[in-house]
């Protein structure tokens, strides 16, 4: 169990590592966004040759590498919705299980299958050479499209770690200052 719980450890930190250089994309987006809308209202000239829809969709592209990167870290951090009337009531081995059923049934399956069937769709669009809808917009769109089987491959990583947790402490093995990131909340 000590070699799993620091299989999460490493799994954890990639993902903080990740989830923190990707949350620097908001600042960029909000600084895109706050150019788009001043240059668009004052008629201030786009830079390094830009255009304003290379503008626009350069905001999707930050929203994409902002989700992707920033996901599995927040999974982690138990930013997830949850539905705790029940749970939160039950035995603590009660909510490790239904963690780990969470994990094992739902998150890492789907994910997988998602992450996999994302990479045929961001080849096609790489071998087709796919570009912005817009004659005047962004080209190499599997640039953008490669963030999903990345984001939902820190996911699977994400529900690993979780699931990992979750064993341990259902055997008594998890430390009691880790619970919290098992569990979420004050447990």
């Amino acid at each position: 169990m000590d070699h799993l719980l620091r299989l999460s450890a490493g799994i954890d930190r990639l993902l903080t590592v990740l989830g923190r250089t990707g949350s620097w994309a908001a600042i960029v987006l909000m600084l895109v966004v706050c150019y788009d809308v001043v240059s668009r209202h004052y008629g201030v000239s786009k830079p390094f040759g830009l255009n304003s829809t290379q503008i626009q969709e350069s905001e999707y592209w930050l929203h994409t590498i902002l989700f992707a990167l920033v996901i599995g870290y927040a999974y982690l951090r138990q930013a997830h919705v949850r539905i705790d009337l029940i749970r939160g009531r039950l035995p603590i081995k009660a909510q490790y299980v239904i963690e780990m059923t969470g994990c094992l049934l739902f998150l890492i399956p789907s994910a997988l299958v998602v992450a996999w069937l994302s990479i045929g769709y961001t080849m096609f669009s790489y071998s087709t050479g796919e570009v912005s809808k817009s004659v005047i917009g962004i080209s190499n769109v599997w640039i953008l499209k490669a963030f999903m089987p990345v984001m939902y491959g820190l996911m699977v990583l994400a529900g690993i770690s979780q699931f990992i947790k979750s064993l341990a402490g259902f055997l008594g093995r998890l430390p009691q200052h880790r619970e919290a990131e098992a569990l979420g909340g004050d447990n």
